[in-house]
């Protein structure tokens, strides 16, 4: 028997795997058992009406998506009157995912939604921040640090800080969500990148540039959960590229306590059971009694010296 229980940000969940932010809806209960989960991070929700981004805002690229979708919400009260009480009828714990273009915007909203329900809030800060010129807050430790430590003083919930790939030192702003209160880091969010028609000569995205995710970018996104695992104590939910249970098997090894499933439950509606059951086999077959100690268990011996090692020792 297989001990697919696990602690994360806080938190004990059935088993370590989760829908990433914005890549889950209601609808896929009709679909699977959404008791089957490890938890649930609802669809990112901002204080204003939010209309997202010009059309066409996807675009399907080799071994990936792009997406500029925008963050489009319907507010505050649409949650307390529809998404809670949907939610409140299923057995994982609700992650609520946030996203204000301030500091302060995040802390008064991580204040209004942490109520009887809700067990974590998600700060999506790979957001843009008014206060610095539309760079997103994760981008610097600097700016992590500021924002961080006005959501920990806004809640006693467990406080996860979603990081963006995009930043040169992911392992020092990490640091800094630790340094200031964050419970987990979720690393991380898209790539930036764009894609162009060739026919018309124009953007394929009608914001020009998007967030690259899937496939194309685990291998980007599992360097850096290795080098936060390598920075911080706090726990590691990994994030990039997962479509099977041997992607998520690398997550746990590089240091990740949990995963999200985004962009494969796209293609395969049942993607996050897949990946479950997946694990389970895997951990079966390789006789590995509990899922959590494949945490941090990648065998570095005989390593070579990488420009990897090199930055993390801070040359």
């Amino acid at each position: 028997m297989v001990e697919l229980a696990v602690k994360v940000g806080g938190l004990s969940l059935a088993n370590p795997v989760m829908p990433a932010s914005g890549t889950f809806a209601e609808g896929l209960a009709q679909v699977f058992d959404f008791n089957r989960l490890g938890a649930f991070v609802i669809k990112t929700v901002t204080r204003e009406l939010r209309l997202g981004n010009p059309t066409p805002r996807v675009a399907e690229t080799p071994g990936g998506m792009l997406n500029s979708i925008g963050i489009p919400s319907k507010g505050v009260p649409p949650f307390f009157d529809d998404t809670l009480p949907f939610y409140r009828q299923f057995t994982p714990p609700l992650i609520v995912s946030i996203s204000a273009p301030t500091a302060e915007g995040f802390a008064s909203l991580a204040a209004e939604l942490s109520v009887a329900g809700v067990a974590a809030i998600e700060a999506n800060i790979s957001c843009p921040n008014l206060e610095a010129d539309g760079r997103a807050f994760a981008m610097t430790a600097e700016m992590t640090a500021t924002v961080v430590k006005r959501l920990r003083r806004s809640t006693k919930l467990p406080l996860w800080a979603k990081l963006t790939p995009n930043t040169g030192d992911i392992a020092e702003v990490a640091r800094a969500a630790e340094a200031n209160g964050a419970d987990a880091v979720v690393v991380a969010n898209t790539l930036l990148g764009m894609a162009i028609d060739t026919a018309s000569f124009r953007p394929r995205l009608g914001s020009v540039t998007g967030g690259l995710s899937g496939p194309a970018i685990k291998p980007v996104i599992l360097r850096q959960v290795h080098q936060c695992a390598r920075a911080v104590k706090l726990d590691i939910i990994g994030c990039g590229g997962i479509s099977r249970a041997e992607d998520a098997v690398e997550y746990l090894l590089a240091g990740a306590r949990a995963v999200q499933v985004g962009t494969a439950t796209f293609l395969h509606p049942t993607a996050l059971i897949e990946v479950i059951e997946g694990l389970k086999r895997f951990c079966v077959q390789r006789r590995i009694a509990r899922i959590g100690d494949l945490t941090g268990a990648l065998h570095r011996e005989g390593a070579d010296e990488t420009d990897v090692e090199w930055a993390e020792a801070g040359q």
